[in-house]
């Protein structure tokens, strides 16, 4: 019976992972983006609401 041979070691990079905008390949200056401009979309979308993270009301307060 043949010896196992060890796995091969990965060379500790991972796979880039895509722009959140676009799906592009993301670059390392504009991390995790892929450009200036999906950076800038991504921050337009923030400052304008359009993301949102949810919290209670004011309502829930009231009652504690």
């Amino acid at each position: 019976m043949p010896a196992k041979r060890p796995a091969k070691a990965s060379s500790g990079r991972a796979k880039a992972k895509p722009c959140p905008i676009c799906g592009k390949p993301s670059t390392a200056l504009a991390k995790p983006f892929c450009s200036d401009r999906c950076r800038d979309v991504d921050l337009n979308r923030w400052l304008s609401g359009s993301y949102a993270i949810p919290g209670r009301t004011n309502e829930d307060e009231d009652n504690d």
